[in-house]
């Protein structure tokens, strides 16, 4: 049967009985979709249709109800999750993420376009979106140094160009990061003939980093410099221009109207690319999406090579060796071969039986050599003993013990040293000692692994490390220098 003779059973929820419900629940989706979150929990949906007035008394069976409903319709994928089950009766009661399949998908877009008149979709990464974007910012931040006397309509045109650059950006990123996490997509890169495609897919996605990398900073400047206070006199062209178009009903859009509707525009434009003091922006969303996507495909790749090799038989290359065995003339050309093949045959290891220092930031070559005494491999070796008294080593513990307080006293007033109001900025700092030079990566280090960056130093310190990725700097050190992100260390005073 041809596609267009098939019933459409996706399109079932627009003329359903309960068509208020599945609208509300599927619009939700596709809002979800949009920013990237492809899996629903049920009970965040629950919340979501409770905090709507007309639904304040909805209940939860019957959105399970509905939610499978729509699986029946191909509106919805279930994926069964088990993760979060703490008892057997949850892991026995199965549990649900929902995913929004393409078709509804593109029925709340057609939707969505009817309501407010958008602009097409598609769902791929394009890298000349950004530059064009770019360009088109460019262009109106000439605009706004001037004396804004050009005719409405090139202002108009202009802001069109912007707002269409950047809704492509969204919609299609959105789209194409939905299919490459879909599992469908997923199961389709754990198999061999993802091989085929691995080349074009991480060639496409770093091509796309590349030139995002490459404009987002000057897109983020531009809008830093662009508020929205600076662009009234802007809104106000876009506003007459809008004005001027004659109509014979009575428009119910007023100016104030228009206006804070530009605004919002602006606002959600600036957030995308900025963020906000709360949410983190879509452009870093997107950047980490991309690099997760190539990691994960070089992780399957990865997989695969791995059971290829696995059932790879080596006969060829044994073959192939012992031919270059039979072909040495001589035996010790064979020991040489042999080294280099197989390594060596009889390896020595040492031990040493007492550590010289507690200190990690010591290197090897700053300590004194330890000689070892190497006793005989064979049964018949005794060491010869003779009764003798007890040693005791209090006096030397006691010494190494203030030894070490005394190294690590020198060290702390070493670092207080470097300290300035509580702050220690390595942008300011001249040549290091290689000691505060790992002392204060270790730091870094340690700040990675905690939510608000904050470690607690050996020294009894509690320090705050924050890390401008956007400043690089060249730390100098008295063994090198070493070229990395400026950071701040920031000392809290002890209670």
């Amino acid at each position: 049967m041809e596609p267009t003779m098939k019933k459409i059973i996706e399109a079932s929820y627009l003329t359903a009985d309960s068509a208020a419900h599945y609208r509300t629940i599927l619009r939700y989706f596709y809002h979800q979709h949009e920013r990237m979150r492809d899996f629903i929990a049920p009970e965040e949906l629950f919340e979501y249709m409770r905090s709507i007035p007309a639904f304040a008394d909805y209940q939860e069976e019957i959105l399970h109800q509905q939610l499978a409903q729509l699986v029946k319709w191909n509106n919805l994928i279930a994926r069964q999750d088990m993760t979060n089950a703490k008892t057997i009766e949850e892991y026995k009661k199965k549990r649900f993420r929902y995913q929004c399949t393409p078709y509804t998908v593109e029925f709340e877009r057609m939707l969505v376009q009817l309501e407010k008149i958008g602009d097409t979709f598609q769902g791929s990464l394009e890298r000349s979106q950004f530059e064009r974007l770019l360009q088109a910012l460019t262009t109106l931040q000439k605009e706004m140094a001037e004396v804004l006397s050009k005719p409405a309509e090139e202002y108009m045109r202009l802001w069109e160009d912007v707002f269409r650059y950047f809704q492509s950006i969204r919609t299609s990123t959105a789209d194409y990061i939905a299919y490459i996490n879909s599992e469908q997509t997923d199961q389709r890169m754990q198999t061999e003939a993802f091989l085929v495609y691995k080349n074009q897919f991480t060639t496409y996605l770093r091509d796309f980093i590349v030139s995002l990398q490459k404009t987002s900073l000057q897109i983020q400047q531009l809008l830093t410099e662009l508020p929205p206070a600076h662009l009234q006199a802007y809104f106000q062209k876009l506003i007459a221009h809008r004005q001027a178009v004659p109509r014979l009903e009575d428009v119910s859009s007023s100016a104030e109207d228009w206006l804070t509707e530009y605004q919002e525009y602006w606002f959600s434009l600036c957030q995308w690319f900025l963020g906000s003091a709360v949410y983190q922006s879509e452009l870093e969303t997107l950047q980490w999406q991309t690099n997760e996507m190539i990691r994960r495909m070089t992780r399957y790749v990865q997989r695969i090579g791995e059971r290829q090799q696995h059932f790879r038989s080596r006969k060829k290359d044994y073959l192939h060796l012992a031919n270059w065995f039979s072909n040495c003339i001589e035996i010790n050309e064979a020991h040489k071969l042999s080294s280099v093949v197989f390594g060596s045959m009889t390896i020595q290891h040492l031990q040493l039986e007492e550590t010289t220092t507690e200190n990690l930031h010591i290197d090897t070559w700053d300590e004194s050599p330890v000689e070892i005494m190497i006793k005989p491999r064979t049964v018949r070796y005794r060491e010869k003993t003779k009764p003798g008294s007890f040693d005791s080593n209090e006096k030397r513990k006691k010494e190494q013990r203030e030894q070490y307080l005394q190294e690590r006293e020198q060290e702390k007033k070493l670092v207080e040293t470097y300290i300035n109001e509580g702050i220690i900025k390595l942008s300011s700092l001249s040549t290091v000692e290689p000691f505060i030079r790992k002392l204060l990566l270790s730091w870094i280090g340690k700040s990675m692994a905690t939510k608000n960056h904050t470690v607690k130093t050996d020294y009894g310190l509690v320090v705050q490390v924050k890390l401008d990725r956007n400043h690089t700097i060249t730390l100098k050190a008295e063994d090198g220098d070493l070229i990395m992100p400026d950071a701040t260390f920031v000392f809290e005073e002890q209670r």
